[in-house]
């Protein structure tokens, strides 16, 4: 944890941007035997932030600790597996059951491979969580470049979150604070993708493959 807090001092640009994503990427994973700790590093890590997101992460923190570890892993499942409509999965919104989302999916891959990182074995390499650690730890600006990409599947997440009232929508609203204020026509595509869903074909997601394995730095606790 101190070694990852001074490499974020060190780091030219953005740090606590940095901060930001690390820390969301940690409270959106899934709440395991790890979850105490990571929530103890996300509190470190606020203090390289800016107030607003700092605040609204700390809102995610005190929900998760106020709640016992297996009802917050059922919470998370329900929230993040069942409910399609708040997917992690950033592509789901852009590309859906599409043959687009399997190369959507496969030029995030190629983006941590030209930064020198592999994607995460096990992972979809356009899971939330993903994208802010690389963000946070590889490449701020490449990272930051995939996140603005996927803007709208981002707002569309956090309106999700928030319509349902879950606390996880602090920490997606945190990530937001980080980014430019949506465009009009970012707010207007949100609407649209609320009301119609993802794109629909039914194919699979080749060429791409899942289980890409990827080696990106990863903090002691997580």
């Amino acid at each position: 944890m101190k070694r990852l807090i001074r490499s974020l001092r060190r780091r030219p640009g953005g740090p606590g941007d940095r901060a930001v994503w690390q820390a969301a990427s940690l409270l959106l994973a899934y709440p395991d035997e790890q979850l105490w700790q990571r929530l103890d590093t996300v509190e470190a890590l606020l203090v390289h932030a800016d107030q607003t997101p700092a605040d609204l992460l700390r809102r995610t923190v005190a929900a998760l600790r106020a709640s016992d570890p297996m009802t917050a892993a059922v919470d998370y499942v329900e929230t993040f597996d069942m409910r399609r409509r708040s997917t992690l999965l950033l592509t789901y919104w852009t590309g859906g059951d599409t043959r687009n989302r399997g190369m959507q999916m496969l030029a995030f891959a190629t983006a941590y491979r030209e930064a020198g990182a592999e994607p995460p074995a096990g992972e979809a390499p356009d899971q939330l969580p993903v994208v802010l650690e690389f963000a946070a730890l590889v490449d701020p600006e490449a990272g930051r470049r995939l996140l603005l990409a996927h803007r709208v599947p981002i707002d569309v997440l956090h309106k999700a979150l928030s319509d349902a009232g879950s606390p996880y929508a602090h920490a997606v609203a945190a990530v937001c604070e980080t980014l430019p204020m949506a465009t009009d026509q970012e707010v207007h595509n949100v609407s649209e993708l609320m009301a119609s869903g993802p794109p629909a074909e039914a194919v699979g997601l080749q060429p791409y493959s899942a289980t890409v394995s990827l080696g990106m730095p990863k903090v002691p606790t997580r």
